[in-house]
């Protein structure tokens, strides 16, 4: 599967377990930064849907662990957004050491305005910026 973009993360030593190795929440973390990066890149960011009275909620996430990562590794993060439809996306990802999969998700997205936290459709031209973004993939 194509990737729309990639976000460079370096295990810190605090994101570490008592085993050693990075703590599965962490890798929500590391999402987040690469969706933000992504948001960023293509869309103007995360405050230009805020600025618009827009928030884009989690409503579901999931990783799969495939190899641990450790404190200091050279790690990519891809991501891509797919399934933009009615006031729902989601966002895939997958974490890389050396080009080898260590972990991949997703988390799904709504959405919903930020005085009444109902649900709104994507605006239109966040619609067409992810299209773009994901097009040149």
């Amino acid at each position: 599967m194509p990737y729309a973009s990639t976000t460079e993360i370096r295990a810190r030593f605090a994101e570490t377990d008592a085993q050693g190795i990075i703590h599965n929440s962490v890798y929500l973390v590391w999402f987040e930064l690469a969706r933000v990066e992504y948001l960023e890149r293509f869309t103007g960011g995360y405050p230009a849907l805020r600025n618009q009275g827009i928030e884009a909620i989690v409503t579901e996430s999931r990783v799969r662990y495939r190899e641990p990562a450790r404190f200091d590794d050279r790690l990519v993060v891809k991501t891509s957004c797919r399934d933009v439809r009615g006031a729902r996306f989601r966002f895939v990802y997958e974490v890389a050491r050396d080009g080898t999969t260590i972990a991949d998700g997703e988390t799904a997205h709504a959405c919903v305005s930020a005085e009444t936290f109902r649900p709104i459709r994507v605006p239109s031209w966040l619609a067409e910026a992810i299209a773009k973004a994901e097009a040149m993939a």
